[in-house]
């Protein structure tokens, strides 16, 4: 019996679930370095950027790649490989896998199929970013990166406006300055938010202010990876704001059900609620684009 078949009770095979450093590469378990070792063959979301992590540890291990793209016949593959009692390490380019990362398709398989997945946790820049934005993170939401456009970007927005707990997101270097730009409108010069760049890396930057200040921290551009930490709404808001988003929604609902506008619906709803009436705006639009989404 293979040592994989003795961790997965005899069954045979075995899934890792392997973090592997967002920056800096140093920053990898020894109990990572070993698992890639023991491993017969490592997924690789990239082939090219893993086997330079692997050289610079010393290990040798054959690679294939395995990312959002791969066609559902890799995922047979593995599998099939994996009841043979293959035990395969899954890496992504950067921090823990399946965290706005590819790979979640070929765990649920194989849990189905009864092979052994396990986590070899370790870095993530979501919790890296969490810890060093100086920002208050009791609760948060990780959100990945925004839609791009439309109806449920405005909608999301809105929701990171009138949320208690703090949000994290991901944002491309190249949408930054709109997406910092849409938060100005809908948060004010209250809440804080922190732009973490480039995170255990040489050029490493936390900076830390009002959306519109980082606006104009970023005007000449933005390079590297991103990871944008916001504050939530203030907890001494009025008590009238507390309500749920549900809540919220049903007024919504109800005051574009009778024919009013937008506009008056925002007016009306402004005097309640401590919501901006930008963040009110794309609140109420976003719901008149699902209602009327629904009627086609």
């Amino acid at each position: 019996m293979t040592r994989a078949d003795a961790a997965n009770g005899g069954r045979g095979g075995r899934l890792s679930i392997v973090a592997t450093p967002i920056g800096n590469i140093e920053d990898i378990t020894l109990r990572a370095l070993r698992t890639l070792r023991e491993a017969d063959l490592v997924l690789a979301e990239d082939t090219r950027r893993t086997r330079v992590l692997c050289q610079a540890h010393g290990i040798s291990k054959p690679l294939r790649a395995f990312h959002a793209h791969s066609s559902p016949r890799e995922v047979e593959r593995a599998l099939a490989e994996l009841s043979a009692g293959q035990h395969l390490a899954l890496v992504t380019d950067a921090g823990t896998p399946l965290i706005s990362d590819p790979g979640a398709q070929l765990v649920r398989a194989a849990q189905t199929q009864g092979v052994q997945v396990e986590a070899i946790p370790g870095p993530s820049a979501v919790t890296a970013a969490v810890t060093v934005a100086g920002i208050a993170c009791d609760a948060f939401r990780f959100l990945g990166f925004l839609p791009r456009s439309g109806k449920h970007r405005r909608a999301a927005l809105a929701e990171i406006a009138r949320d208690r707990g703090a949000t994290v997101i991901f944002e491309s270097p190249r949408r930054l300055l709109a997406t910092l730009a849409e938060l100005a409108e809908l948060l004010g010069a209250e809440r804080e938010l922190a732009v973490c760049r480039e995170l255990t890396k040489v050029h490493e930057e936390v900076a830390r202010g009002s959306a519109q200040t980082l606006v104009e921290h970023f005007a000449d551009g933005v390079l590297g990876e991103v990871t944008l930490v916001i504050a939530g709404r203030s907890a001494d808001a009025p008590d009238e704001a507390a309500e749920s988003a549900d809540d919220l929604d049903a007024r919504i609902a109800a005051m574009l059900a009778t024919g009013a506008s937008v506009r008056d619906t925002v007016r009306a709803l402004a005097s309640t609620t401590s919501l901006s009436k930008h963040a009110l705006y794309a609140l109420v639009q976003a719901s008149k684009s699902a209602d009327a989404s629904d009627e086609a």
